[in-house]
């Protein structure tokens, strides 16, 4: 996989996921953002980087949709959401996106062993903090 920055569009499979979203329906885009966090998610084995680069990309758009979440303006996201489009994302849709991040970071992902070898590990956790914020302030808590 290329990758050229720890952001979370700055690689091919996140890149390739953000067209792909962009050329979509806009009635199939939502399906599209789950469809790859529950992939990630329901992965019992070894993470591939391509799903777990394609899930951040997805988390960072979820989060960027968010009251005060971290805007999405790189190049590589999708136009539909650089140019301020929105998606009617379910309420579950950021709790799904924080368990995403959370097994895209654990020691089982090829994303995460690929940036602890190149010594970026700290890079990438430090760009995915306020997303994961900012999902996290989404989350209902339970009473």
């Amino acid at each position: 996989m290329g990758t050229w920055a720890a952001g979370p569009f700055d690689n091919d499979a996140a890149a390739d996921w953000c067209g792909a979203l962009d050329d979509a329906e806009p009635a199939a885009r939502v399906a599209m953002v789950e469809r790859i966090l529950r992939e990630v998610v329901d992965e019992r084995d070894y993470l591939d980087s391509w799903p777990a680069a394609k899930a951040v990309a997805a988390a960072a758009i979820v989060a960027g949709q968010l009251p005060g979440g971290p805007p999405v303006d790189s190049a590589y996201a999708p136009d539909f959401v650089t140019a301020g489009g929105r998606l009617d994302l379910p309420v579950h849709v950021p709790a799904l996106a924080v368990q995403a991040l959370d097994r895209v970071l654990a020691a089982d992902s090829e994303l995460r062993e690929l940036w602890d070898e190149s010594d970026g590990a700290a890079a990438l956790i430090a760009e995915l903090a306020p997303i994961r914020a900012v999902l996290e302030s989404a989350v209902p808590t339970r009473p």
